[in-house]
Order: C-alpha cells, then structure tokens, then sequence
C-alpha cells in the first residue's frame, strides 16, 4: 500500500565549501550565505508541500542561523553533518551533536559524513549516535566504491547504517549529481522501482543547489539546473512522489 513506502528527504546542510575542491576561492562568510540562500528556498518548498525531511547540518552553520535551525526542528529531523565540512577530527562527531542538541533543545540521533566519507562505528557510537547515513553504495569515480556494501538498512558494529538509495540492478546512484543530470522522466521512473523494491527511498541533496550558482567556475555537471530551475524540478519530483507514498523523517522511519 502506498502509506507503507516511505520517502526520506534528505538535505545536506552545509558551507558552500565545494569551489575550493576546483580551486575557486570563495570565504567562508559568502559560503554561508550562499547555504543560507538555499535553505530559504528548500523551507519554503516543504513548507509549500507539507512534507518533512531529515535536514543533516554542520555545527558551524547551526551556529550561524540558529533560528533557521530551531525552527526547522519543529517540523523536521535535524540531524548532525559534523563541525564543519571542510574539516575533520574525531572531537567533531560529539561536539556537533552537543552543540545542536542546544541548539534545537532535541535529541540528535542521525550522523552524515561530509562527502560520505568513512568513518570508524564505534566513534560513532561513543559519540551517542544511533543511526549513520554515510554510504553512497555505489562507484563514483575518484570518490568511492562501495558496490560491496549492502544496497539497503544493515548493522555494522552494532551501529544501524541507512545508505543513500541506488536503483536495484546497475546500483544507479539517485542523489544530487544524478537528479541535476538525468534526464527527469528516467530519475522519476528509477525512484519509482527502487522505492517499491526496497519499501523506501533516500534521496540526498544540498540547499547551495537551489540557489544560483552559474558565476562560479565549477564543472557543467555540478551547477546544472542550479537555482529556479531545479527548485521546480524538485517541486515536481515531491508532487510525483507523493502519488506513491508518504514522507517520513529518518529517525521516524527507523522507529516505527
């Protein structure tokens, strides 16, 4: 039945650190801003759709907007992106779980490493997460291979590990590169069979996408469809979406 499929709308929030990797400078106060910038845009949309997500955010930009956050936690999951997405060191796994939790007066349960990187379970279960959603099961070049790992929710070291979604035979990834650059109707229709195999679907994306970003010098494939453009492609993926199931928050999810 469609209420038993779940969609989990997730949302990177982060510095829009990402024309460093191309060596464009940019300062961390325009890489807030043009985060910040985008998230106005992603809230208005769920707020338009009435539908939640699982908003993944680094410390540093909680601390930036910290009543953009708050707010958000009202209606949706927060959950931990680590300290800053630049940067990492072990002490950043616990101390960004505390500095939400104060924030948004919650429990942080949910840990998504910048750029999926690996990290060690049990640092992450001594820094009291419950669930980690740092696997991309798939191969992107230069990035990772994971085609080892499970497609799907499995345990690894006692920690619950929820994987972004990848369609069920070539492991095609359904995450931000892949609904920036698809064709739309082949995304839609590889959302629709992974969702009905796996009784779930996980989708990532980062708010800096839906604002405009063509000025910067990054590849074709990383600002295509950036701003207007893909705010509506998003608009009508919630709306097709919703015909065949119900939006959840991870940690719902994982609960119910």
């Amino acid at each position: 039945m469609k209420n038993d499929l779940k969609i989990l709308l997730t949302f990177d929030i982060e510095e829009f650190d990402i024309p460093l990797e191309y060596k464009v400078p940019i300062t961390v106060v325009e890489q807030l801003q043009i985060a910040k910038q985008g998230m106005d845009v992603v809230e208005a949309v769920l707020a338009q759709h009435k539908v939640v997500a699982t908003l993944f955010t680094t410390a540093r930009y909680a601390i930036e907007f910290p009543e953009q956050i708050k707010r958000l936690s009202e209606q949706h999951e927060i959950a931990s992106h680590t300290y800053y997405h630049s940067s990492f060191e072990k002490k950043d796994l616990l101390e960004s779980r505390l500095e939400l939790e104060r924030i948004i007066g919650k429990r942080v349960n949910g840990l998504r490493m910048p750029r999926m990187k690996k990290v060690d379970m049990q640092w992450v279960i001594e820094a009291g997460y419950t669930y980690d959603s740092s696997i991309n099961p798939t191969f992107l070049p230069g990035r990772y291979n994971n085609f080892h790992l499970p497609r799907t929710i499995y345990k690894e070291e006692g920690m619950l590990r929820l994987p972004a979604s990848v369609s069920p035979n070539l492991r095609i990834p359904l995450f931000w590169l892949g609904f920036k650059n698809m064709p739309y109707f082949l995304f839609r229709q590889l959302a629709y069979q992974t969702l009905k195999k796996d009784g779930y679907l996980s989708l990532y994306f980062h708010p800096w996408e839906f604002t405009d970003i063509s000025r910067y010098k990054l590849p074709f494939y990383v600002k295509r469809h950036s701003g207007r453009l893909l705010t509506e492609r998003l608009s009508k993926l919630i709306n097709d979406l919703k015909v065949h199931g119900s939006f959840a928050t991870i940690d719902s999810y994982l609960n119910s």
